[in-house]
């Protein structure tokens, strides 16, 4: 016998899970709460409001219609958020382009997506004259300015943003439809080939936005509530800025966009709004603390969720030292991307700092509606204790269907029913998940399997080393040996002899096989990074493996 399914008298409504409904109540709650753009403009929900309103109406004017691709080429902006809601809510599908993508990239990300409008800061306006001749079609474009003055362009503008907002209705009217209608899309920022295009529809985005909310809500430390003061330092481009807009909203609370990430002046945000919650990669983490403006901010009410990388755990010591809540994250462009936050449970609130931090620093625990598993190649479960590796594999109401227009990958993606991360982790008798590497990345020598982020976090806990990256080079006895890369802190020296030597203090205290300790290391002046700050291992590999081989 099937279950039954429920029975609805002919005029009950269906509330579909749409993005407009995150809005209706924080604009009616809290219509003068604050929404700050850097040195340049503040407005009130209520504004919010009207302008998301003028933005879909002005759209419709250009010729948007249901199904069409909005894309946003800007920095983290109130006209970002804006097209957050107003794009999806008309029943586009917004496109967030990843504005450090090379020239090439790009194009092939506007023509995949097949965008019908593009909203433009003056500031990328020059990659758009690159490629103009190679779009396909010819797309309208809206121009977003924060100088005021015309800019000298051979792109023909199809309108300016406050202009068309201000041409636009206040009083537009959004349509339903069904919450599996597509609400937004991105390219993927992965190591290998061009970028894939992953996409989510309005229902995914309304429930990672409550599981977001409620399971960031529901702890003593980390916790995000209305009485925050809220600034992203992720790229709203990238997966939605984690998703977090949409919770902040929802929320209600005061939301400070800044712009074009400078240290200095995140740091004057920070201080001047009263910031108390924020996210970003461990990289820009790094480079606010390494600012000397750090020494006039006060960060001992900043709390701040790291994702993007594994946080090494001198850079949570360091953040500690600064008196910030700090505690790690991790989801990917295929999850939409948040399945786990490493928050303390109640009963380790007690405990000492060394203790939590290693709790801080460990990938988390699964937040509500994600199912998580590490697994053998044959899918089998492996044990929680803390040391059985296995590749994560998840399922949830939120992670991507496929790659667009791309079957292939799509199946590969989701084969045996659960979605593939790609990434090798352990689950402790906590429930907590740990990272250990990336599947690609793992340092396959003589028959074992060397964590490349195990190395990266020992290697950072050396007072001399600013960065570190550990890669796998090709070895014609063992299959493959680590390679080491370091940046040295300035005003500090260090050689190779020292740095093995370092490793294996910890290779006698048992914490690492002997067979990791990297049989060579090279000091480089910058490591390569992807465009939103994560290790680029496979340019490593490339660019280094051939000259110490």
């Amino acid at each position: 016998m099937s279950a039954r399914a429920i029975e609805c008298t002919p005029s009950a409504y269906y509330h579909s899970l749409l993005i407009k409904n995150l809005l209706d109540n924080p604009v009616r709650q809290f219509p003068n709460q604050e929404i700050v753009y850097g040195d340049f403009k503040r407005q009130s929900y209520q504004e919010l409001g009207e302008r998301i309103r003028r933005l879909a109406s002005g759209l419709a004017g250009l010729g948007v219609r249901p199904g069409d691709t909005v894309a946003v080429m800007d920095w983290d902006s109130h006209r970002y958020l804006e097209a957050f809601f107003a794009v999806p809510m008309m029943g586009a599908v917004l496109h967030t382009i990843n504005i450090r993508l090379s020239p090439e990239q790009i194009l092939h990300t506007i023509n995949h997506a097949e965008d019908d409008v593009i909203l433009v800061n003056t500031e990328f306006l020059p990659i758009l004259e690159m490629i103009r001749d190679r779009i396909e079609p010819v797309k309208k474009l809206v121009l977003l300015n924060d100088t005021g003055q015309t800019p000298a362009t051979t792109l023909e503008i199809a309108a300016e943003y406050e202009t068309l907002l201000a041409s636009g209705d206040p009083g537009y009217k959004f349509p339903d439809f069904s919450e599996d209608a597509r609400a937004t899309t991105f390219y993927t920022t992965g190591t290998t080939g061009l970028p894939k295009g992953v996409y989510f529809s309005h229902r995914q985005l309304v429930l990672h936005t409550l599981a977001a909310g409620s399971a960031l809500a529901g702890t003593g430390q980390g916790r995000f509530n209305r009485d925050d003061v809220y600034m992203p330092i992720t790229p709203m481009f990238h997966v939605h800025a984690w998703g977090i807009p949409y919770v902040a909203t929802l929320l209600g609370v005061k939301q400070i966009y800044p712009g074009r990430y400078v240290p200095e002046h995140l740091l004057s945000l920070i201080q001047r709004e009263n910031v108390t919650f924020s996210h970003c990669v461990p990289t820009i983490l790094q480079m606010l603390l390494s600012s000397p403006k750090i020494e006039e901010t006060d960060l001992s009410c900043w709390k701040v969720m790291i994702g993007g990388a594994a946080m090494p755990q001198a850079l949570a010591r360091q953040a500690r030292r600064r008196g910030v809540d700090i505690f790690s994250a991790y989801g990917m462009s295929e999850t939409c991307p948040l399945l786990v936050f490493a928050q303390l449970k109640p009963h380790m609130q007690d405990w000492d700092e060394e203790r939590q931090l290693e709790i801080r620093c460990k990938t988390g625990l699964p937040m509500p509606l994600v199912d998580l598993r590490i697994v053998d190649p044959e899918m089998n479960d492996m044990p929680h204790d803390g040391v059985s590796q296995g590749e994560v594999v998840v399922r949830s109401p939120w992670l991507t269907q496929g790659y667009l227009k791309d079957p292939q990958n799509s199946e590969q993606l989701w084969r045996g029913g659960y979605l593939h991360t790609g990434d090798i982790g352990v689950i402790d008798a906590e429930g907590y998940l740990k990272i250990t590497d990336r599947l690609k990345d793992v340092i396959k020598t003589g028959g074992e399997w060397i964590s490349s982020l195990e190395l990266e976090d020992l290697l950072l806990k050396h007072p001399a080393v600013a960065e570190a990256a550990v890669v796998g080079i090709p070895d014609p006895k063992w299959g493959e040996r680590p390679l080491a890369l370091v940046v040295v802190k300035l005003g500090q020296e260090v050689d190779a002899v020292m740095m093995r030597t370092w490793l294996q203090d910890f290779a006698d205290k048992g914490m690492i096989s002997k067979w990791g300790i990297p049989d060579r290391v090279l000091f480089v002046d910058a490591i390569p990074k992807t465009s939103v700050g994560k290790l680029d291992k496979k340019v490593m590999r490339q660019q280094y493996g051939p000259a110490v081989n």
